[in-house]
């Protein structure tokens, strides 16, 4: 009879929680995980767009990027849930009043580190 008593309070007591997220932005929650994911690695993407565009001997002044103009194109896994990813972007430098100057290709990973970067295309 203890035994049947017991379970019964065990699983009466354990009540289910859920977490709801919380959405405080003006867009979707997926489009906000992905405008946080490109701001919060700010850092490696401007050592990158730095480094390709250091040679460029026509490139303007005060070249930047905007993290809203970012597209993401891919999210690698590396280890598993919950490791390391690698995530894929393909940034627009601008400079001046949004002057599009190019097209780069960004891979970062999720501990703030630029893997890698490939120039694909300068804009007359």
């Amino acid at each position: 009879m203890f035994p049947l008593i017991l379970l019964l309070f065990l699983f009466s007591s354990n009540e289910v929680l859920y977490a709801k997220t919380i959405n405080e932005a003006d867009t979707e929650l997926c489009e906000t995980v992905k405008m946080a994911l490109i701001s919060s690695n700010r850092g490696p993407v401007d050592k990158a767009i730095s480094q390709i565009y250091k040679n460029d001997k026509n490139a303007p002044e005060g070249l930047t990027w905007a993290s809203w103009q970012t597209n993401i194109l891919k999210v690698k896994q590396v280890y598993g849930i919950g490791g390391l990813y690698e995530i894929t972007l393909k940034v627009y430098p601008y400079y001046g009043a949004h002057n599009g100057y190019g097209e780069d290709k960004v891979v970062i990973n999720t501990h703030g580190e630029l893997i890698s970067f490939k120039h694909l295309k300068t804009y007359p």
